[in-house]
């Protein structure tokens, strides 16, 4: 081996062993790329140094095709029976060398073990895809819908919001119930750039040999999650799950007697919510009587929202009684030992229907909230 030979085979170590140290992007070198190597060959004739030779090699960067597609977050996504719009987070990668749109496919499981722990037990409605493209983390009416991801850079990432409705029903005549859950599948698969606004076709494996100024196309992907999604397959799937959480309501209703015509209260008057109220009160006409109505929502329930009460008395026909609106009605209040207290006199009675309504707003898992009022009987 001559030292000029040797010289040029340590330099070649020397650059393998920098290109080793660079650090590689999920890309690396850009598809179609010219990869042009020279070598150069001095010599001498006689003691004459003569015009150097050389040759040089053209090879194309092929294309590596990966799809990442991998859930956002790590736990479910809390739903309500009849919700709309329930949105699922994904974060979808082109780690390929060249641009590429990307499909995207919603399906769901059939039965078995979902995501976050739990069984599928119930299919939501059909999927609608949006792009996260407001300032704000978190699906909401400023991201974009789509179809497909169109016209995705190299090593650029998107999060796709995977969004359905949940039905009042799993089946038919059977509600949803806390705890219900649908699991589903997102896959996605590269298909070919170029025009936009225009989802490519599905982007195949180069066959046969390599074609050293051909760009060849090689996909490079894990298996996935989604049926049918394997290896090296131009495709990347991954799993969530939409889970009901229900409100559990409980609804009471009560009544105590404050006082009757000889049995007085011993302080105040009995429209007086501060008054206490006479033991020794009987149930006979012109008493005054204080129902109280709880809604209570066990621990483990979602909230529940705009629930509201009414109470129509004149299905007391057999014991009429009038409404008495020097009390009112107390709404948002407490209960504890038998005795509503608290809340806001801002309900309404309607003396036409003789109907009683009070408004609790929202009631968070284990939380009460009462309505409570006042009639005498006649």
């Amino acid at each position: 081996m001559t030292n000029n030979i040797k010289l040029f085979a340590s330099a070649s170590v020397v650059a393998m062993a920098m290109l080793g140290a660079t650090p590689a992007f999920a890309a690396g070198t850009a598809a179609n790329t010219d990869i042009v190597n020279t070598a150069t060959i001095s010599y001498q004739v006689g003691g004459v140094t003569q015009n150097n030779l050389t040759a040089t090699d053209t090879l194309k960067v092929d294309r590596k095709v990966t799809v990442s597609v991998v859930e956002l977050g790590t736990v479910t996504t809390q739903v309500s029976p009849g919700q709309t719009q329930a949105a699922t987070a994904f974060t979808v990668s082109n780690l390929s060398n060249a641009p590429i749109d990307i499909g995207l496919t919603a399906s769901n499981f059939v039965g078995g073990t979902a995501p976050h722990t739990g069984t599928d037990t119930f299919n939501p409605g059909a999927f609608t895809y949006y792009v996260e493209t407001g300032g704000v983390a978190g699906f909401d009416a400023t991201d974009t819908l789509v179809t497909f991801l169109d016209e995705i850079a190299a090593d650029a990432t998107r999060t796709v919001y995977v969004v359905t409705s949940i039905p009042l029903d799993k089946s038919a005549g059977v509600p949803l119930v806390n705890g219900d859950i649908a699991a589903i599948h997102l896959l996605g698969t590269a298909r070919e750039a170029g025009a936009a606004t225009t989802q490519g076709i599905v982007i195949a494996a180069t066959g046969g040999a390599n074609g050293k100024l051909t760009v060849e196309t090689v996909l490079l992907d894990a298996a996935g999650t989604a049926p049918g999604d394997i290896a090296n397959d131009g495709k990347s799937s991954d799993d969530d799950d939409y889970t009901v959480a229900a409100p559990l309501l409980s609804v009471t209703k009560f009544s105590r007697l404050i006082q009757d015509p000889v049995n007085l209260v011993t302080a105040g008057a009995p429209d007086n919510v501060s008054a206490v109220a006479n033991a020794n009160a009987k149930a006979i006409p012109g008493a005054y009587i204080e129902y109280c109505i709880t809604v209570s929502n066990a621990a483990g329930g979602a909230t529940a929202t705009s629930v509201a009460i009414s109470d129509n008395l004149s299905n007391l026909a057999l014991t009429p009684v009038d409404y008495v609106s020097a009390f009112g009605v107390y709404e948002g209040g407490s209960v504890a030992s038998g005795v509503c207290s608290g809340g806001t006199n801002t309900g309404t009675y309607t003396a036409g229907t003789k109907t009683v309504a009070g408004s609790l707003g929202s009631i968070a898992a284990g939380a009460t909230k009462t309505v409570y009022f006042r009639v005498t009987i006649q």
